[in-house]
């Protein structure tokens, strides 16, 4: 038997790969006025909120000893999330399975980042942002109770017990 090799993906393809992904990211910006400047901006003043937080605050602080680096991943984050640049490379559910954090630590991420991008951002910005952060707050709070062995259904929040 005969394997057939998959072919791989030639230069023009990932050319026209890039090129749409370029476009789709000046399209973006053009239509939030969002950009590395905001990103760096948002990223920064809303990391300096989370560490003096009474509920998050812990949480991060447990777990990030050097901020400088964790500040750039974000950054990535945020262009890849908001800007679709496709700059982060990172996997954050597994990072965010074992954390002591249930619903509640994650509508304090949300208010703590609404907040913020509301000083930060004009409104369309913001908007933008608070779309993509609802969808990924969702989305870890799903992961984080699965790990823990609870199924959520819809609407439900997860909350954690015994602790």
């Amino acid at each position: 038997m005969t394997a057939i090799p998959f072919p791989a993906a030639n230069p023009p393809d990932r050319e026209a790969a890039a090129l749409r992904r370029a476009e789709a990211t000046a399209r973006i910006r053009d239509h939030t006025g969002i950009d590395e400047a905001m990103i760096d901006r948002l990223v920064e003043t809303f990391y300096a909120k989370v560490r003096d937080d009474d509920l998050i605050g812990p949480v991060f602080a447990a777990r990030v000893q050097d901020w400088g680096p964790h500040l750039a991943q974000m950054k990535l984050f945020w262009s890849s999330v908001a800007l679709s640049t496709g700059v982060y490379q990172g996997r954050p559910m597994p990072k965010h399975l074992p954390l002591p954090i249930d619903g509640t630590h994650f509508d304090r991420w949300l208010a703590l980042f609404e907040e913020t991008t509301r000083e930060v951002c004009p409104p369309v910005a913001a908007a933008h942002f608070m779309e993509r952060a609802r969808r990924i707050a969702e989305s870890l709070e799903l992961g984080v109770a699965n790990a823990n062995n609870v199924m959520l259904g819809v609407g439900e929040r997860y909350r954690r017990t015994g602790d």
